[in-house]
């Protein structure tokens, strides 16, 4: 865990969030600065700065975390209606947490615009 992350924080139950899943791997729970009607994330409980951060190793954790947006998507009601799934890396690439994590966006119609 870095000390100072309040991904981790939140994944480890120090910081409260509004969670809608959580498990041994992973904590999916609604953003509190939506970018559409929908909008979750589902971090990683294992600190990772980004997606550039994992290896081979990681794979089992990531396919798991890419099930679970799908499981959000589902038990949310989104999953027949469409949705987004994203990660930004890097400031360049829009990441303003610097923790692994998955935006599950969807409840509206999605313009081009990307999740943060």
């Amino acid at each position: 865990m870095a000390e100072e992350c309040i991904f981790c924080k939140i994944a480890h139950g120090e910081m409260p969030a509004d969670t809608v899943y959580q498990d041994e791997r992973v904590t999916a729970f609604r953003d509190i600065s939506p970018q559409a009607k929908l909008h979750v994330l589902v971090i990683t409980n294992k600190h990772f700065d980004s997606l550039n951060e994992a290896s081979a190793d990681d794979s089992d954790l990531l396919a798991h975390a890419m099930k679970i947006c799908a499981m959000v998507a589902r038990d949310e009601g989104i999953d027949q209606s469409g949705y987004r799934v994203l990660t930004n890396v890097g400031e360049q690439g829009g990441q303003s947490v610097h923790h692994l994590h998955f935006h599950v966006l969807g409840g509206e119609t999605l313009t081009t615009r990307l999740g943060s």
